[in-house]
């Protein structure tokens, strides 16, 4: 695609975009249709890319190529209808790729604002082929930049605009999958460190509304994936798991020390209340462990595939372990909200990994655990799970498991049931938690108008 260039440069900088588009998807469609593998888009027409669409000059003395705010709608535009008309998913997947791959150059900024915006508007209108696109984007790239995205998605749709929450909400019935990895990225943005990483109420009651709508929705990324030990470690997790649990066990104090309540019965301005939504979530994932057992056997994965990290529950009581000291020394005297919250967060720590051990989630020895927990205060639940022999919950109602990554007959042969663990002394069975939460009505996508992909002469 190097001999084009020459045609591109007289052109207004739209034209130009809107031509390259064209051309990119034409050349793609060859290249797959040729059967080359693997299929990978040249340097020049990378190049291309960078100077016609996200205008980075090709040497230091090219003037810079601009876009008004006008010109950027319609490049976008035209990129949303690029993607929906292309009918293969590969040559898709090679296009995003080729336009908005990190490459480690001064173009990167570009082409996460260019993409941000681009999913953004996808969002809004319904895109699913780019929601599709984006969700793949977001299992391959650095967490640093998946958590830029997501913010982005955060600010547009649950900070800047009041009552768009309803749109974004509408991504999980258009695409679960990309609507795993936004969970996955803003569980990863917001680790309740400081008021500012704390996530805002509507996403969270979304984020519960989701989850309690669909348990295996947090799952679906590690059930379409193929599984392989390449899975780089500065990508995000294949599952949003560790970082659900980590919001569930450090609200009751985190919440305690940034909120402040503007009313005399504690609520903010009408919003959800904050505890029963981390309640209720702590209880969708405790849910989600559930499934595991089942999934992981079909898969041939009981006991060889850890989908809770060590190395996240070592940081989760660190992390925990800080905020009680801090509720401590702010405290000065142990009033009884203060050690009701401390309970209430070593209780769900407990719980999670009780049903995670159980369900083959987090695979240690009781001596690690008890290692990772010394520092923790005494809580009698997590004492008794450092000590006591695994058991599964079976009080957690648990729907039927709807999918399954195998069909029925699966090469992989069926494992026994797990043999039942002796009985030991009853201990605290779980609260009892709220049932569902109201949801947001159903918001239909808006109807874009059709915007014609090929350029004109």
């Amino acid at each position: 695609m190097g001999d084009i260039r020459q045609s591109l440069l007289p052109r207004d900088v739209l034209s130009a975009a809107k031509e390259l588009l064209y051309h990119l998807d034409i050349y793609i469609c060859n290249m797959v249709q040729s059967g080359r593998q693997p299929p990978q888009v040249d340097t020049k027409t990378l190049d291309l890319i960078e100077e016609f669409i996200l205008h980075t000059p090709k040497d230091r003395n090219a003037p810079v190529r601009r876009m008004s705010a006008l010109q950027e709608l319609q490049l976008l535009e035209i990129m949303c209808s690029c993607f929906q008309e292309q009918s293969r998913d590969t040559v898709r997947q090679l296009m995003f790729s080729a336009l908005f791959n990190l490459q480690g150059n001064q173009a990167d900024e570009s082409r996460m604002a260019l993409l941000s915006k681009l999913v953004s508007m996808a969002v809004a209108v319904g895109r699913v082929p780019i929601l599709e696109c984006a969700a793949t984007w977001l299992q391959r790239t650095h967490r640093v930049y998946c958590v830029r995205l997501a913010q982005v998605l955060v600010d547009d749709y649950c900070s800047m605009v009041p009552g768009s929450g309803p749109t974004l909400q509408n991504i999980h019935s258009a695409s679960p999958r990309f609507c795993c990895q936004f969970i996955t990225a803003v569980t990863t943005l917001y680790d309740l460190t400081s008021e500012e990483l704390t996530p805002p109420l509507e996403l969270l009651q979304m984020i519960v509304s989701w989850i309690q709508d669909d348990h295996r929705l947090v799952l679906i990324t590690f059930l379409n994936s193929p599984l392989s030990g390449s899975q780089p470690l500065s990508s995000l997790d294949v599952t949003p798991l560790g970082g659900l649990i980590r919001w569930c066990v450090k609200a009751p104090l985190a919440y305690r020390r940034d909120r402040k309540p503007t009313s005399s019965d504690g609520s903010s301005d009408g919003a959800p209340d904050a505890a029963r939504l981390f309640s209720a979530l702590h209880l969708s994932v405790l849910q989600v462990f559930m499934l595991l057992p089942t999934i992981l056997n079909e898969k041939g994965l009981f006991g060889r595939l850890a989908l809770l990290q060590m190395e996240s529950v070592a940081a989760l009581t660190s992390d925990l372990s800080r905020l009680l000291d801090q509720a401590d020394k702010h405290t000065h005297a142990a009033t009884a909200d203060a050690h009701a919250a401390s309970q209430l967060a070593l209780d769900r720590l407990a719980q999670a990994l009780q049903v995670a051990m159980a369900s083959g989630a987090l695979l240690c020895s009781r001596e690690d655990l008890r290692a990772i927990c010394s520092r923790l205060p005494h809580n009698n639940l997590l004492q008794l799970v450092l000590s006591g022999p695994v058991m599964y919950y079976n009080n957690i109602h648990t729907p039927p498991l709807a999918y399954s990554p195998h069909a029925a007959h699966s090469p992989i042969p069926s494992h026994a049931a797990i043999p039942t663990l002796p009985a030991h002394t009853p201990h605290t069975p779980l609260a009892t938690h709220p049932a569902s939460h109201a949801q947001y009505p159903a918001q239909p996508f808006m109807s874009g108008m059709p915007f014609p992909f090929r350029p004109g002469h």
